[in-house]
Formats: C-alpha cells, sequence, structure tokens
C-alpha cells in the first residue's frame, strides 16, 4: 500500500518560483509513488483580511497553476478545504486537546502578530495549528513534507494525535514530518529572505505569471555577491540563490553549472538564467491559460477532488465523534 502524503498550499495570490521550484514541482514529479493529496487551504487564509472575489479567484487560479505544472487528479486528491466540513468540524474538536501554553508557544504566530499588530492578532491565526492538524489527520497522513517554519507545528500535530489516542484508543494515524527535499528560493534583492507570495510587487520575486520581459528584467537586476566568480558558498548567497533556481530548472548540479561558468562573469550567467525561467514559465503561462479559461472543467475537478476527500474525512470524523460520545 501506497503512503499517504499531504501538502497544502493557501491561495494568497499567484505561486511565486520558490512555490514551483521549492515545492509543486516536486509534488507533481513524486504524486506516483504516493497517494498524494494536495488541498487548497482557503480555510488558513481568512487568517488575515481578504477580498471575498479576490480569494474566490485565486483559490481557482491555483488549482489552474497546480493542474499546469502537473497534479494529475486521477492519481492525486486536489480540492478546496472549504468546501469538506469536516476539517472545521474536527479542528474545533481538536481544539480541547491543545492547551493554550502549547499554542502560545509556536514561532510563526510570535513573528506573525507581531508583524500584524493588535488588530492583526486574530484568534484564528493563534488556532491555525490546530486547524493544520485536522487537515492531516482526518486523512490517516503517513508523511508531512514542511519546511523548517512548519516543523514545530506538525510536532503539535502529533502530540494532540497522540493525546486523544491515548484517552480514547487508536483512533489517528501518528504522522512524520519530513522535511521538503525541494530547493529553498530565495529573494532576488534579498537573498538572506526567503522569496514569497506575500511580497506584492517585489522585485526580489519572480510569479509565474510574470511575461518573459519581466522575468528577465527581475534576473538580470538580481543582487550578486563581491568578486566574480560564480559558485555556491555560504559566502556568496546571492549567486547560491541564483544556481540554486538554474539548477532546479535545468536538471543539471550546481557542480556542472559552476564548472559550465568557470571564467565567464555574471552578465552571461545571467542572461542565460533569464531565458531558461523566461521560457519555462511561458510554458506554464500557456497550460495555465487552457485549463483557467475551461471553467466548468475546472470547477468538475474540484468537485471530484471534495468528493473523494469527503468520503474519507467524513468516515475519520465519525469515529472520532463516536469516541467523545458526539451525537
Amino acid at each position: 500500500m501506497k503512503r499517504r502524503v499531504l501538502s497544502g498550499i493557501q491561495p494568497s495570490g499567484t505561486p511565486t518560483l520558490g512555490n514551483y521550484v521549492g515545492a509543486i514541482k516536486r509534488w507533481a514529479r513524486d504524486q506516483s509513488q504516493s497517494e498524494s493529496f494536495f488541498p487548497i487551504v482557503n480555510l488558513h487564509a481568512i487568517t488575515i483580511r481578504q477580498d471575498p472575489a479576490e480569494l474566490a479567484n485565486n483559490t481557482l487560479d491555483t488549482a489552474a497553476w497546480l493542474l499546469a505544472v502537473g497534479i494529475d487528479p486521477s492519481q492525486s486528491v486536489l480540492f478546496v478545504q472549504s468546501q469538506v466540513a469536516a476539517h472545521s468540524q474536527l479542528g474545533w474538536i481538536l481544539n480541547n486537546y491543545a492547551t493554550y501554553g502549547e499554542l502560545g508557544r509556536m514561532t510563526q504566530f510570535k513573528d506573525k502578530s507581531q508583524k500584524l499588530g493588535p488588530e492583526g492578532q486574530l484568534a484564528g491565526l493563534f488556532d491555525y495549528p490546530v486547524l493544520m492538524a485536522a487537515d492531516v489527520l482526518l486523512y490517516d497522513i503517513d508523511e508531512v513534507p514542511v519546511g523548517e517554519d512548519q516543523k514545530q507545528h506538525v510536532e503539535l500535530m502529533r502530540d494532540i494525535a497522540t493525546r486523544f489516542n491515548n484517552l480514547y484508543g487508536p483512533v489517528f494515524k501518528v504522522p512524520t514530518p519530513t522535511m521538503e527535499e525541494g530547493a529553498r528560493i530565495m529573494n532576488l534583492q534579498r537573498p538572506d529572505q526567503k522569496m514569497s507570495k506575500s511580497d506584492k510587487d517585489d522585485a526580489g520575486v519572480v510569479y509565474l505569471s510574470d511575461s518573459p520581459d519581466v522575468v528577465r528584467q527581475k534576473i538580470s537586476r538580481a543582487v550578486t555577491d563581491s568578486g566574480s566568480t560564480i559558485e555556491a558558498s555560504a559566502d556568496k548567497p546571492a549567486v547560491t540563490n541564483l544556481l540554486t533556481i538554474f539548477a532546479a530548472i535545468s536538471d543539471k548540479t550546481i557542480a556542472a553549472l559552476e564548472a559550465d561558468y568557470a571564467g565567464k562573469g555574471y552578465g552571461a550567467f545571467k542572461s542565460d538564467l533569464a531565458e531558461l525561467v523566461a521560457v519555462e514559465l511561458s510554458n506554464l503561462q500557456a497550460k495555465f491559460s487552457v485549463i483557467s479559461a475551461d471553467r466548468d472543467k475546472l470547477l468538475a475537478t474540484l468537485d471530484d477532488g471534495r468528493d473523494r476527500a469527503a468520503a474519507i474525512a467524513d468516515d475519520k470524523l465519525a469515529q472520532v465523534k463516536a469516541k467523545i460520545g458526539l451525537l
């Protein structure tokens, strides 16, 4: 039996080159090796204020991008979180198996609430990890690929599942966090910060929807490090980031790229990288345009994913409710 893996994505805007290289491309590549679930986690997105029409459009666009990259709905379960009611119901139930102290120790809440100020410190943001636990525990997931910033949430999820199982017997599979194997892509202007789609209109962020000219411009203007050698090293974070992008898209190793550009300057290297990325994204955009144009087919795909997800999630929720005495 194949292992079950779940990876969620927020519909908070157009995915970036970092999302593509660091996660989505790998999801598509590896989906045949596992039973994969890909929820578009729009309930998590509303922990900050959203324009309703924009959120709905972003949700559908995110699904279209996933399909364009190669997520196959005949192999994987692609669905919208809010359309499977068991997520919200189990999230509320699990609130009673997590403590205020545990949630207060979550570093993501501390970081985000500090940035957002008092008006942005919503209960939903504080409670985010419990809903994330429900997202995973509903499906008997074996592995949750996460970045370092989400590992703490998976550890809490494991604690919640273990606590519940100890009280009522085995109900939840306790998932294992695995570090994402995809490359961590940094901002082209600030290579000490992760490339993020929340950085709107940022010259250091390449979006999957960027035109070829915009892609070339952003990469040509990417910061570099002192010296002119093209090599990956701790003291050359900007060039290392560009090499990482180049390697991920070209399927060459960083060592091979270092050899290819030995003795050459940054100009030729960035020009070649810009052209490679521009062509890659143009191909993705062509697929995205076809998929997003057929709205009925896209909605039908999500409806099918919802039904497949709900069949599993509703069964798990029924088990939980029976254990704790909810009718």
